[in-house]
């Protein structure tokens, strides 16, 4: 199978898992690193869904970098901030971790509308994708600059073509993103679920 701006995440994500099935810091945040990359493909319109990512991954990075050993998993950092009772502040890892997955989810929505509905504009497929994750998590200054951002999208054919690759190949890949990173986010959303956590909103 020829390679694919999606290959370097699908590999990424075998390494995300301990082999006891938890959740590792530096393999999650680098699958997210791997990610922005399909960002710039879109121009300026994601510019601020970019920074956003990030930002989030720096913070969370800083973090984990702080005591490698302690935060090894993922969930360890959100457990401290629970101790300390500071998971709810805006500047802490948890509200990052949250937003991160948050953009994560935004981003399969859109790649799963991409694959599945070949019809639809790119504006249909973006803003569908939007309506389903972030928008109800946005309050209206986030929602306002993210329906202006989104008319920057390129169309869908420059698109696929900025992609690289030809035909099904590349909707497979496509395919295969959507359906291995869906669980790992939905992990977590569960995770942060229990904790009381997963439903903080911007402005």
């Amino acid at each position: 199978m020829a390679e694919t701006v999606f290959s370097p995440c699908l590999e990424g994500m075998k390494k995300v898992k301990s082999e006891q099935g938890d959740m590792l810091t530096k393999p999650f945040l680098e699958v997210c690193k791997l990610v922005l990359p399909l960002l710039d493909k879109f121009g300026a319109a994601m510019t601020i869904v970019k920074s956003d990512i990030n930002g989030n991954i720096s913070r969370l990075e800083s973090k984990y970098d702080s005591n490698p050993s302690r935060f090894n998993y993922l969930y360890s950092l959100v457990q401290a901030e629970v101790e300390t009772k500071t998971a709810k502040s805006s500047s802490s890892c948890t509200n990052g971790l949250l937003w991160l997955t948050r953009a994560m989810d935004f981003l399969v929505e859109l790649f799963r509308n991409l694959s599945e509905h070949r019809d639809w504009s790119m504006s249909q497929v973006c803003n569908d994708s939007y309506s389903k994750t972030l928008k109800k998590w946005h309050g209206w200054i986030a929602s306002s600059s993210f329906t202006v951002a989104t008319k920057l999208a390129p169309d869908r054919k420059k698109f696929m073509e900025v992609l690289g690759s030809q035909g099904d190949e590349i909707y497979s890949d496509m395919q295969k993103f959507c359906t291995n990173f869906s669980p790992i986010l939905e992990q977590i959303h569960k995770f942060l679920a229990s904790c009381g956590l997963d439903n903080m909103k911007s402005s």
